[in-house]
C-alpha cells in the first residue's frame, strides 16, 4: 500500500518550505475512516499536521481540495482546516492540512452549523461553476462557468455520471431513463431561479465535525457555485444532521417548496457517483430515483 512506501524526507522538505521553519516528521500515525485516501497524523519538530495521500496522478485532486478549503476560509463563514501544502514524492501525492482537535458536538453546534452554512450560501457569484475543475471522491467534476443552471447541472453533473455508469456496467435501461430525465430537467425549475451560491459540494455527515470548543468545522469539500439546495439535499441523503440544523438554516434563509422534488434530483448525482466509485446496489437506487423524477414530469 501507499502507507508502506512514503518518502518522508521529500515531505519534510516541502513542509519546511511551506511553514517557513524546519519541519521533520518524527512520527506518522495512520488514521482510519476514509474510503478514498490514506491519512496520517504527523508529529513533527515544529507542528502537528494532518496528511492525506493517494496515487501520484491524483495530485490535481488534492490541489483543487486545497483551493476549495481556501475559498471557504476566505468567506469568513464556516471553519475549515487551513491547507498547508500539496506535493508528490516518488510514491504518491499528498495534501497537508492544519490539524484540528475535534470534540463532542452540542445542540448549539447544529444551530451554528445551520446559521453559518446559510451565511456561506449567501456568498454568490454572477454565474454557476468555479475557477477550476475538481473531484467528487476521485471522480472528475467539471465546473465551467455558465449563467444557465439547468444546462450546468445537465451537462456538467448528470451527463458525465451517466456516461461513466454505462462504462461501469449499468444496465442500458438506467442510462436511457436518465437521458429522458435530462431532457425534462427544465420542468423542475418552473418559477424557480437559484442563486449561484458557494457550495461545499459533498456535505454529508462524515464531512463535518465539532472542534474542541463545540464550533462546527467542515472539510473534504468539492467546492463550486451552484444551487444551495444541492448542499441541503446531500445532508438528507445519508442522515446525520438534526432538526436544530434545519430549523436554524431555514430561520436564516427559507427554502422554496419545490425543494422536496429537486432534493431527489440533486441526490441522484451523488448516488450515480457512488455507483461509479463503489458499484453495488447504488445502480438500483439511482434507477428508482430516476423513475420517480420522470413520473413527476408526466
Amino acid at each position: 500500500t501507499l502507507r508502506e512506501i512514503v518518502d518522508w524526507k521529500e515531505i519534510d522538505k516541502a513542509l519546511s518550505q511551506a511553514l517557513g521553519k524546519p519541519f521533520r516528521v518524527r512520527a506518522a500515525q495512520p488514521l482510519g475512516g476514509g474510503c478514498i485516501n490514506e491519512s496520517f497524523l504527523l508529529e513533527g519538530t515544529s507542528a502537528k499536521l494532518f496528511l492525506k495521500r493517494n496515487r501520484a496522478e491524483l495530485l490535481p485532486m488534492f490541489e483543487a481540495e486545497a483551493a476549495g478549503l481556501e475559498e471557504i476560509r476566505k468567506s469568513g463563514t464556516l471553519r475549515v482546516p487551513a491547507p498547508i501544502a500539496t506535493g508528490t514524492d516518488a510514491y504518491g501525492s499528498w495534501l497537508a492540512l492544519e490539524l484540528i482537535a475535534f470534540g463532542a458536538p452540542s445542540p448549539e453546534t447544529s444551530t451554528l452549523l445551520g446559521e453559518r452554512l446559510a451565511a456561506m450560501h449567501r456568498c454568490t457569484t454572477p454565474e454557476f461553476g468555479w475557477s477550476r475543475n475538481n473531484h467528487i471522491g476521485t471522480t472528475a467534476q467539471v465546473n465551467s462557468w455558465t449563467d444557465d443552471w439547468v444546462g450546468f447541472f445537465a451537462g456538467q453533473r448528470l451527463t458525465p455520471q451517466l456516461k461513466l455508469a454505462a462504462e461501469n456496467g449499468a444496465c442500458p435501461g438506467l442510462v436511457s431513463a436518465g437521458e429522458r430525465l435530462i431532457e425534462r430537467l427544465p420542468v423542475f425549475f418552473h418559477n424557480y431561479q437559484p442563486a449561484a451560491s458557494m457550495l461545499h459540494g459533498d456535505l454529508w455527515a462524515g464531512n463535518w465535525a465539532a472542534d474542541s470548543r463545540g464550533e462546527p468545522v467542515i472539510f473534504d469539500p468539492a467546492v463550486y457555485f451552484g444551487d444551495r439546495e444541492a448542499d441541503l439535499a446531500m445532508t438528507e441523503l445519508f442522515g446525520g444532521f438534526d432538526d436544530r440544523f434545519y430549523q436554524s438554516y431555514r430561520g436564516c434563509w427559507d427554502i422554496d417548496p419545490g425543494y422536496t422534488t429537486r432534493r431527489v434530483l440533486y441526490n441522484l448525482y451523488h448516488v450515480l457517483n457512488h455507483f461509479n466509485l463503489f458499484g453495488g446496489g447504488y445502480a438500483d437506487q439511482a434507477r428508482d430515483m430516476i423513475d420517480r423524477l420522470n413520473a413527476e414530469t408526466g
